[in-house]
């Protein structure tokens, strides 16, 4: 009890020396945290009845820190490593990607090079035991199995697998090892001319991953690049900043940071970015936030590319990590952003009410912000200049300069249900599993697709809901036909091929990525300033 007492007693002592502002304001924060430590003590000690004082003390933290903002969190020793690996771009496993499909976990992937490859998984098994366990039927789900396959570095876990055409069991012991997480999702040229690049997440590795894509671009022969932020909520602010110095010429401004508590820190481009010159178009959406909207927002203030897509989610918030003495942690918000025009970007909040925060993007869906630009009212005092004179607006995210609308077309309420039911994701992995031999000879997108195209699958896709007692509604397959049969090759090509070619294939008709290349192509990539005005 003393240890969690002391733990609830450091953070507060945190928030009082990061927000005190006079001695006599400090005395009384001090007070106040000391009135609560003896508080604890006293339920300790005298309560009629026997308290656990570690529930209590893990379900006091995030409440204080809910009253502060929406991103200042806390996070619990077990959960604390997990929360950091993925940013820090790997984790210890056995290198799978797995799915649970009728209440068995398959292998829908090996990661090349893992330690399930070197022993010999492969994509299609089945795992039915873990270390001699059962581990199939209702009672698994995604983070059980997750936590039984992840582990230490150097330790083992032994499988029992079903494999096709296999009638034994077939048993692999793996040694867990490094499995690299990758930021780049996918890079390639379209149309030979322009450098695609889709980055999920800003981590350790992003900023070396990109430059190694850029290398490969420009190797190619690339004349522009497209940087897709779409999906992307944040990361490392470093990360962004490295990145966005590759396409800034030296001295521009690329971010600053202030705080109550934080002096005004500003970062600058270095002058040594290898596509300074390179015609840029950066894509976003409405979950792009954090370290997103840093690069997209130095971009844009400094008139250097074009912003495509949907305006951005809106946090202009840092967190700092302090770790505690029990292996949890909190990030605490010490300050905000701005770009380079001076705008924070952080959409309004209230403190200690998180629940209509969190409700925003529900909200703009409704309003119809994502399907059409003038439902999207800008705070007109919240106005800023771009480095060439262009209005732009804080106050809530990051306004393209060329918006897109998400694309409904398609969309039936039969389609609604297959997804609903998850059909979509079922049905193509069955057809995987099945014809996985067959599937096997086409090795790339363009190839696979052909084969496809020739097999019938929406039908096999309408039997299917059929039997899962969806209604067969001839009008709605008809009008969602292409957006269905989209979805079926796309996840079929995914199973077999892995992200690269399943975006690959997204992109020949996301109507996001067809404006990024017409804009390139038309050469227009740097905003134009209407001088009427």
């Amino acid at each position: 009890m003393k240890v969690q007492r002391n733990r609830l007693h450091i953070i507060l002592a945190v928030l009082v020396c990061m927000s005190f502002a006079a001695c006599t304001e400090h005395e009384k924060h001090v007070h106040s945290t000391n009135k609560l430590s003896t508080i604890l003590q006293v339920i300790g000690s005298q309560y009629v009845d026997t308290v656990d004082m570690d529930e209590i003390v893990e379900k006091t933290i995030p409440k204080v820190l809910a009253e502060l903002d929406p991103h200042s969190v806390y996070i619990p020793a077990k959960d604390a490593e997990e929360s950091n690996q993925e940013l820090r771009g790997s984790f210890s496993g056995i290198g799978i990607q797995f799915m649970i499909q009728s209440d068995t976990i398959y292998v829908s992937d090996v990661i090349h090079g893992g330690p399930a490859e070197k022993v010999g998984l492969m994509a299609g098994d089945r795992i039915v035991t873990i270390d001699d366990s059962l581990y199939v039927g209702k009672k698994i789900s995604n983070d059980g199995a997750m936590k039984r396959l992840k582990g230490p570095k150097g330790s083992e876990v032994t499988l029992g697998i079903k494999r096709h055409g296999e009638e034994e069991l077939l048993s692999y012991t793996i040694v867990r090892g490094n499995i690299p997480v990758k930021s780049v999702d996918a890079s390639y040229l379209i149309d030979d001319r322009w450098c695609y690049i889709k980055i999920n997440k800003f981590g350790e590795t992003t900023y070396p991953e990109m430059l190694m894509a850029l290398a490969q671009g420009i190797q190619k022969g690339t004349q522009g690049c497209i940087i897709d932020l779409r999906g992307n909520t944040g990361g490392y602010m470093g990360a962004s900043i490295q990145m966005v110095n590759e396409f800034l010429p030296k001295g521009e401004m690329i971010v600053y940071t202030e705080g109550e508590n934080a002096p005004r820190y500003e970062e600058y481009a270095t002058g040594g970015g290898s596509c300074q010159n390179m015609p840029l178009v950066v894509l976003t959406d409405e979950t792009s936030a954090s370290a997103s909207e840093i690069f997209a927002g130095a971009i844009q203030d400094n008139d250097r590319g074009t912003i495509i897509g949907r305006r951005t989610f809106g946090k202009g918030l840092v967190q700092q990590p302090i770790e505690l003495e029990d292996g949890s942690a909190i990030r605490l918000t010490i300050a905000r952003y701005y770009t380079p025009s001076g705008r924070c970007i952080q959409k309004p909040y209230s403190n200690g009410h998180n629940e209509e925060y969190e409700l925003d993007l529900l909200n703009r869906y409704e309003h119809g912000e994502f399907f059409t630009q003038d439902s999207i009212k800008q705070d007109e005092s919240l106005a800023y200049q771009t480095k060439n004179g262009r209005t732009v607006y804080g106050g809530g995210g990051i306004m393209p300069d060329i918006f897109v609308p998400q694309d409904t077309a398609g969309y039936t309420s039969y389609y609604a249900e297959i997804a609903k039911r998850g059909l979509f994701t079922q049905f193509p992995f069955q057809y995987t599993d099945a014809n996985r031999a067959k599937l096997s000879q086409y090795t790339t997108m363009d190839s696979m697709l052909a084969y496809l195209k020739t097999q019938n699958l929406l039908e096999q896709l309408v039997q299917h809901a059929t039997s899962k007692g969806v209604k067969r509604r001839n009008n709605h397959i008809a009008k969602s036909r292409d957006v269905m049969e989209d979805i079926i090759y796309g996840n079929i090509i995914y199973n077999m091929l892995g992200m690269q070619e399943y975006v690959k294939y997204l992109n020949l008709t996301d109507p996001v990525v067809l404006k990024a290349v017409e804009v390139l192509d038309a050469g227009l990539s740097r905003p134009q300033v209407d001088k009427r005005k």
